[in-house]
């Protein structure tokens, strides 16, 4: 367990390492899939999330909102390349993004659909060298999947394309949902026009799922 959790902590750096090199090369202005969002915009959204963790809670209550507004504001006037510099350096000490396992769990994620945001975004095609990431977004799919899919309420499969399934809701007739992991985890986070995933299965479950809300 604790070599599983060294080589998945080495993913997650080498991830962030290969998001700021995107970042960078796309450039302050450039979109991303986040909509309303520019890269400039996410970068400073990364650094907000790992350093002012006291805001989180600003996404969803007004009381917070203009607290967070300001602090992802202030990132935004330090410029592209100070802010990149900022979120590639890691969590400061008392983020509890900085805490072991903490970081696999809650940021591999988080920097794997940001990271395909900032990509595909500049018309990038799916990556095909990553062998770890895809393996590791596979594991934690297990894990998040029935959450991701709760509201959308339908019984899925995914299916990877080599042939191994993982039921990610349980019940009757489910859709199965074919992709590598990227893929399929990009499109529960609500990402359909850009995850290459064949979504097959009953005739009403593929309706259902289709119509369904995904995301956070």
């Amino acid at each position: 367990m604790t070599g599983q959790l060294h080589d998945l902590r080495r993913t997650v750096r080498r991830e962030r390492e290969a998001l700021c090199y995107s970042l960078l090369a796309a450039g302050a202005g450039a979109p991303t899939l986040c909509t309303g969002w520019d890269v400039l915009d996410l970068a400073a959204h990364l650094v907000v999330r790992e350093r002012r963790p006291d805001l989180a809670a600003g996404v969803a209550l007004p009381p917070l909102r203009g607290l967070l507004d300001r602090a992802t504001a202030a990132e935004r006037d330090r410029g592209l390349p100070a802010v990149v510099e900022r979120f590639r350096s890691g969590p400061p000490p008392w983020s509890p993004f900085a805490v072991p396992g903490v970081d696999v769990v809650g940021n591999l994620v988080e920097l794997v659909v940001h990271h395909e945001d900032v990509r595909r975004a500049q018309g990038m095609p799916p990556r095909t060298d990553v062998p770890e990431v895809q393996e590791a977004v596979w594991g934690l799919l297990g894990v998040g999947g029935p959450a991701l899919l709760a509201r959308a309420g339908v019984p899925a499969v995914a299916v990877r394309p080599d042939g191994p399934r993982r039921v990610l809701r349980r019940g009757d007739h489910p859709v199965v949902l074919t992709g590598e992991p990227v893929e399929l985890l990009l499109l529960l986070y609500g990402r359909r026009s850009a995850a290459q995933v064949d979504v097959g299965g009953p005739s009403l479950s593929v309706s259902r799922f289709e119509r369904a809300h995904l995301g956070v």
